[in-house]
């Protein structure tokens, strides 16, 4: 029986295994006083695959995409 080489290696994607991924960046809203006057006080870097569209968040903290893409794909 064959195997799925991309899912045992532990590499890629989390869902599919492809390894290409793209990163971006959001903001969102806190509580209280920001939630009420819409500041953005939350920063996140998004991970994305780009073959099918899983992404995980990373609370950014100055990381370069390149670091967190290494993480993301394990």
């Amino acid at each position: 029986m064959p195997s799925d080489t991309s899912r045992n290696d532990d590499r890629g994607c989390p869902k599919c295994g492809h390894t290409g991924t793209d990163v971006g960046s959001i903001s969102t809203t806190g509580g209280g006083l920001s939630k009420m006057f819409d500041i953005q006080t939350n920063q996140f870097q998004v991970v994305t695959c780009t073959n099918c569209g899983y992404s995980e968040l990373y609370r950014d903290t100055g990381s370069a995409g390149s670091d967190l893409a290494d993480i993301f794909l394990g």
